[in-house]
């Protein structure tokens, strides 16, 4: 892989895993007009630098959730950010190698469809019917941290979005959009490490190949995850995801044009 891909590739990862415009939707786009085809392995490896990113920009919330769990004997949001994470790990576990070898989850077509249907969704989102309010995601009951869970497992799908469906399925459960990221960011961090750990105790060699080029790239995904993570937060403190849908559906319609005309 080039150097000039792989820092692409790292920005794209870096701004769009957690904006909720889908990273692997970008990437596969990316990826095919970089190169002509999708390289699984590193878009998975890349995930590491969004995942710092992360642990970096919430670590006083972090430490606060543990100092809860030892300390002030509060399990609920430690509770509800597991019970989210499990379909999508289980599945995801379950399900990588069909994934893997699916030409489906790298098709640019699929991006194309669920691009624009997760941005409609973004864009009449306040207009739906939706559970009653909670004051923050530490009183989400289980079976409402659940259904943001199963909404999590979407995100398997290119295009629809991690921080997408869960973000979305926490606005339908009541929370507030900016209580709803961060949930969400909060709940997809078992995810990535589960990601991370797989590819670091499996994937040695391919580790080892193209260790310059997954250095830059992660590094680029590192700086752009916290401008993006920090921009989301401040951003949904007051508004909506309408922009994002709107966003998505252009970029749905422009792609779908290319894809015809090749």
């Amino acid at each position: 892989m080039q150097w000039l891909e792989a820092i692409i590739l790292g920005l794209v990862q870096g701004l769009t895993e957690f904006i909720p415009i889908s990273s692997s939707g970008h990437l596969i786009i990316a990826q095919t007009f970089l190169s002509g085809a999708s390289d699984h392995l590193f878009l998975e490896f890349i995930n590491i630098g969004t995942m710092l990113a992360l642990l970096v920009f919430f670590c006083k919330r972090i430490i606060t959730i543990i100092r809860d769990i030892f300390v002030n004997k509060k399990y609920k949001l430690a509770r509800n950010i597991l019970i989210t994470a499990i379909p999508a790990g289980v599945v995801g576990f379950l399900l990588a190698g069909f994934i893997e070898e699916t030409p489906f989850f790298s098709s640019a077509v699929v991006v194309a469809v669920t691009l624009a249907v997760v941005g409609v969704v973004m864009i009449i989102v306040e207009k739906l019917p939706h559970a009653s309010k909670v004051e923050d995601s530490g009183k989400l009951p289980a079976s409402r941290a659940l259904v943001i869970g199963i909404a999590q497992t979407m995100a398997l799908i290119p295009g629809v979005s991690r921080s997408g469906s869960t973000i979305l399925a926490g606005r339908f459960m009541g929370l507030k959009p900016a209580e709803a990221a961060e949930y969400s960011f909060l709940a997809s961090l078992p995810i990535m490490a589960g990601v991370t750990l797989k590819v670091l105790m499996s994937d040695h060699d391919y580790l080892s190949a193209h260790l310059g080029t997954l250095i830059v790239s992660n590094a680029v995904a590192f700086a752009a995850g916290l401008f993006a993570v920090g921009f989301l937060m401040r951003y949904l403190a007051n508004h909506s995801l309408a922009i994002f849908g709107w966003y998505r559906i252009g970029l749905a319609i422009v792609l779908s044009v290319i894809l015809l005309v090749q």
